[in-house]
């Protein structure tokens, strides 16, 4: 897994990538859990994310925000490490301009710089929010929210309970032209130690039923 090393506004972002075999093989980025938190390009999840895209032949990014591993800088609050994470798509658009397609993944706090990064870059295809701390953060800014994708919530977590993704689910489910799956797996936490297999499950389940819809 080639290591790459991108120039951000903070310096220097560590980056894993893997390329897809064909020319217009499309591209996913994933995006890491909170820094202060212990959040890295190699959480557990993270890294499951990306597996399950390269699985299904994309062009995958992962990496690691500022002040992380050996990105340069210093936690920013969520305002430097969205201008990481767009730089990290152009970087990825950029080395694959015939991509077909353009996905953003992101666990906990990196869901939440993903749903921004989202409303930023209106050409994305689609989403994989995995818990989603909708309860720590404002995602009011989804309005409305550009591109169909799957919301996967851990009926166990105790830092983010269900109910407070379902009021946001809630919202984005009364926008015209896109479509929200929500799936909470029962005694998931919001670490997902013993249910790692279920993100794959899941997440590889919702992929491939989009990519049959419109095949990359």
């Amino acid at each position: 897994m080639p290591e790459v090393v991108l120039t951000g506004a903070a310096g220097r972002i560590e980056g894993r990538y893997t390329q897809g075999k064909s020319e217009s093989a499309p591209v996913a980025l994933i995006l890491h859990p909170h820094p202060k938190a212990g959040g890295q390009m190699n959480n557990p999840v993270a890294v499951q994310l990306f597996h399950i895209f390269m699985k299904r032949g994309f062009s995958v990014l992962r990496f690691n925000f500022r002040g992380v591993g050996r990105s340069q800088g210093e936690f920013d609050g969520g305002i430097g490490e969205l201008a990481d994470a767009a730089t990290a798509l152009d970087w990825l658009q950029a080395t694959n301009p015939a991509a077909s397609q353009c996905w953003v993944a992101g666990y906990s706090f990196g869901a939440w710089i993903g749903m921004q990064l989202l409303m930023r870059r209106p050409e994305t295809d689609g989403f994989i929010s995995v818990s989603p701390p909708t309860n720590a953060y404002d995602f009011s800014f989804l309005a409305p929210c550009p591109a169909s994708g799957l919301i996967l919530h851990g009926g166990a977590d105790s830092v983010v309970p269900p109910v407070e993704v379902e009021r946001v689910v809630s919202k984005l489910r009364t926008q015209k032209g896109i479509v929200i799956d929500y799936e909470v797996v029962e005694g998931a936490s919001h670490f997902w130690m013993e249910n790692l297999p279920d993100v794959e499950q899941r997440v590889g389940a919702y992929l491939d039923k989009r990519l049959a819809a419109q095949p990359a």
